[in-house]
This record gives structure tokens, sequence and C-alpha cells, in this order.
């Protein structure tokens, strides 16, 4: 379902926002940044402390996206740091010059040593081993050619003066990651909170400065300014922000962070985050802020954002895996490696080779992409422990188990740790479930209702086992903090086991979906 309110600009500068429901990137993929080579686009996305890094995607129209993998496949460019929860790599830019595919990103637990750049002829992969700009200290950096092939650098610096915080710029060797002059600040936005995510483009005879005020929640807003030179000093938009949702109704909120794209036929599209929230006040969002893309018309030589103007396809991100072959990009770690974490035998499946017990480090992770979903794992219950958790960080998270002939609903909300209900099991496989529900008393006029509720449970022999039913709003960003989304995760609880398959229902459509109905 979509819905939009669409308003204009008015000539007093006031102007209105629209709202679309459906993203086109669902699930954890924040800070959206996009570029066209040819008749292709393609699009990558903030990752924070998983691994593989930087997701991206493939699109021949910008609107539908398929993942073709993932930018950061090698510790040699993401290194792992201190691991900590929403560290990793922040916001980025892509962008297409000359032929090569460039990607510029941040990884907040290696801040030291600077931006990172990479490179490729193919977005596939691989990409090129990183390029350090240790001059440029600070988040979000964007980069820009001019016609003379100049490139701009810009950034939120975080610097020791005055002269290197804020938003700033310089000119840059890429290939050697060598600022060419000193920073100097450019346009710091309408006086917002944390003004950030900078990008910087070239229109016929202006450049644009875009940004990201009031920080990533209710807030959150895109402002923009202009020029006619790169460098400033640039004029901002009487209609600014140029999109907001603060204040407004609607279930999409926290919208921002923008990156602009002119399409092959002349029009314009944008990519920004948003979240859909659910519950009760303070309205809680679960499954990470999400990419969203809109139309973008010009009005006196403005970008307005048309929400709505668009149309997104419906997904189905439903997917079964019996782990033949090479693990789909999909799979990734919390600062781990997939690849010392699983393996895939010759007869399918998955042996976990590293215990969990050791840190969340070990465990093997896929977005949740739905508001509503089941997921289960099929366990050989004879081959070692196994968990599965659905998790926003290593504080925060709920799961079923099976070991030692016991299956267990397990807990955790920061300190607290708890085991909820247990049952003993007589089958050498078990499959073990968690699925999304409506929460009992939601509708329920003053009610204090959460997101949703989360079931645990297994398959016995008469069908499935409920375990616990629990309060979703624990596993939600407004309770855990934090930059990222729910996972679904499996670990070892031994030092090897074997899972033999997995599934993911997205249950979003169904008018009355069965939440253990996996198969």
């Amino acid at each position: 379902m979509q819905h939009s309110i669409r308003l204009s600009p008015t000539t007093e500068g006031a102007f209105f926002v629209t709202s679309i429901n459906r993203p086109a990137i669902s699930g954890f993929h924040p800070d959206p940044t996009l570029c066209r080579a040819g008749t292709r686009y393609f699009l990558a996305n903030s990752s924070f402390e998983y691994f593989p890094g930087a997701p991206i995607f493939a699109s021949d129209d910008a609107l539908a996206w398929d993942q073709i993998g993932n930018v950061l496949t090698r510790r040699t460019q993401f290194a792992r740091g201190d691991g900590r929860p929403s560290g990793g790599i922040f916001g980025s830019t892509l962008r297409y010059h000359d032929g090569t595919f460039w990607f510029i990103t941040t990884n907040m637990s290696d801040f030291g040593a600077g931006h990172l750049v990479v490179h490729t002829d193919d977005p596939r992969g691989p990409w090129s081993e990183p390029v350090f700009i240790s001059g440029a200290i600070g988040i979000d950096p964007d980069i820009a050619w001019d016609d003379g092939g100049t490139c701009y650098l810009t950034w939120c610096g975080f610097g020791p003066t005055p002269q290197q915080s804020g938003i700033v710029q310089a000119r840059v060797n890429l290939e050697e990651g060598i600022l060419l002059e000193p920073p100097y600040r450019v346009w710091q936005g309408t006086g917002l909170a944390y003004p950030e995510g900078p990008h910087l483009y070239q229109r016929d005879s202006y450049w644009y400065l875009l940004l990201a005020e009031g920080g990533t929640e209710r807030g959150h807003t895109v402002t923009i300014a202009r020029c006619t030179s790169p460098a400033g000093p640039f004029v901002p938009c009487p209609a600014n922000p140029i999109l907001t949702h603060r204040s407004l109704p609607g279930a999409v909120q926290n919208v921002g962070h923008a990156d602009l794209l002119e399409r092959e036929d002349g029009s314009w599209v944008a990519a920004y985050l948003g979240v859909r929230i659910q519950g009760s006040s303070p309205g809680f969002h679960v499954i990470g802020r999400e990419t969203f893309v809109c139309a973008i018309d010009w009005s006196d030589d403005w970008p307005v954002f048309v929400e709505g103007g668009v149309t997104i396809p419906t997904v189905d991100h439903s997917f079964s895996d019996d782990f033949v072959g090479d693990l789909d990009p999909r799979w990734i770690s919390p600062s781990g490696d997939p690849a010392s974490i699983a393996r895939s035998p010759l007869d399918g499946g998955l042996e976990l080779m590293s215990s969990i017990d050791g840190g969340d480090g070990s465990l093997l992770c896929t977005r949740v992409r739905d508001l509503s979903w089941s997921a289960s794992v099929t366990v050989d219950a004879a081959g070692g422990g196994v968990r599965m958790v659905v998790r926003i960080d290593d504080r925060h998270w709920y799961g079923v188990e099976v070991r030692d002939g016991r299956v267990r609903a397990m807990g955790r909300v920061g300190d607290l740790t708890q085991e909820f209900a247990e049952r003993d099991i007589h089958s050498p496989r078990t499959v073990l479930r968690i699925s999304t529900v409506v929460p009992v008393n939601a509708g329920e006029l003053g009610g204090n209702v959460g997101p949703d509720d989360i079931v645990l449970g297994f398959d016995g022999a008469d069908g499935f086992v409920e375990l616990a039913r629990l309060d979703g709003r624990y596993i939600s960003t407004e309770v855990a903090g934090g930059f990222t989304g729910r996972m679904i995760g499996l670990g070892a609880l031994t030092t090897h086991a074997r899972v033999l398959s997995f599934s993911y229902k997205d249950s979003t459509e169904s008018e009355s979906p069965d939440p253990h109905d996996v198969r």
C-alpha cells in the first residue's frame, strides 16, 4: 500500500511533505548513495560493524534493486578495529567517473586511519585495496569532479581546529590519498543540529551542496544550497528543508541523508533513508533505517522532492537456503568473518565452526527485511548445539536454541539474560522457529503496546511448540540505541555444529499470516 500527500513550495518558502510507505530497499539499509553507469544504476549502503561491508545493488530503472554483492569483502579493506556495535562502516559515496567506480567511506572502528577509498571496473567486485586519506578526519565523505578533472572531497570534519570541523572541503588526489590543499569550511546548513552527509553535484551552471541536518531521528531533514563554484560561497534554498517528516503524521519517519541522481532519460530521482514506526508512543522502528526512492522535480533551479512520484515495486523477500556452494552475500557477521564462522560441506548444509560462547563475532546473520516475517532453521541435533536469534546487538536479542537433547527459549536485554522455557526433544533433527505477530492488545484505546510480539518455539512430535511470546519493543532501536536493525543470527553453542537448511518468509502481504508456516 502506498500513501502520499503531494504539496509544493509556496512563494513564502513554506513547504509540504509527501509520504510513501514502501521502501525501495527494505530492512537495515541506511545512508543510500547511488550512481549511473550508462543504462545501469548502482546503490550502496552503510553497514556498520557487519562484515562483509557496504552492500551494493544494481537496477535498470533506479526503482527496483537487486543485491550484487558487498563492496568491502576482505579484512584488508575493512579492519575490524574495536568491533563495537554501530561502529564500522558509516556514510559513504558511490560514484562512476571516466570508466571507474569509486567508493569512499569511513570505518569508525579504525577512525584514525582517515577516509578509505576503493575502486573497480566492475561493481560486482573485487574492489581494490584501500587508499586512506589520513589528512581528512571525520565522517560521510563525498567526491565530485569538475569539468577539468579536479576531484573535490567534502566531508563532516572532526578536526582539531575550527577550520577542520563542520562541513569542510579540499581538493584531493584520490589515487594517492593526498589532500592538495588545507581543508576549508563550506556551507554549514540552516542552523539545525548535526549537519552531515554532504553530497556535491553539478547541474547546468550551478553546483549544489546537499546536507542532512537535525540528527537521524525524528528531526531529520534534507537541506540544500548552491553556487557557481564547487567551493562556494553557497546560497541556501529559500524552501529549506526540502525534505522532512518531522512533526507530521505517517508511518514513515526520520527521513533524510539523501543522494540525487539524473537518470538516462534526463529525469531525476533521490534515494534517502527513513524508518517505519509501529506501536504506541514514542513509536518503535525495529528493522533499521531503510532506503526510499522518490522523484525529483526542478523549480527555479532548485530540486523538489516528489514522494509518491514513482512506483516502487512490491518485493517478496522470502528465501530458502540449503547452503550448497558459496554463501549468498546476504550472510554477514557482526565483527566476525563468515569464512571463519561457517563452511559448506560437499553434501550441503552448513557447518558452524566457531562457538558464540566466545562472542557475537561468531554469529552468521542476515537482515530482517519485513515488518511481518517468520524464520526457521533445521538443525542436526546430533551434530552439536545451535542457537537462532533475532537481534539488534549483543545486548538486545531473543533466541531459541537446541543442545544436549533440550530446546530452550532465551533472551537478553541490557545486563539481564534470562531463560524463558525449555523442553526435551527426541529427534535427530530439530526445527527451531522465530516469528513476529501482532501484539495481543494492539488497537486497544489507550493501550501501551510495542511494535510486535516475537514468538520463539520449535517443531515437536505433534506440531509447533510455542516456548515464549515476548514484547518486540526491547528488540528495537528506540530501546537498544545505535544505527543498525534487526538481524537473524545463527551460531554454534559447541565447537562444531551442523545446520541443514534455513528459511525466511515475508508475511507482509498475507491477510492472516501463520507465524509458524515457513515450509
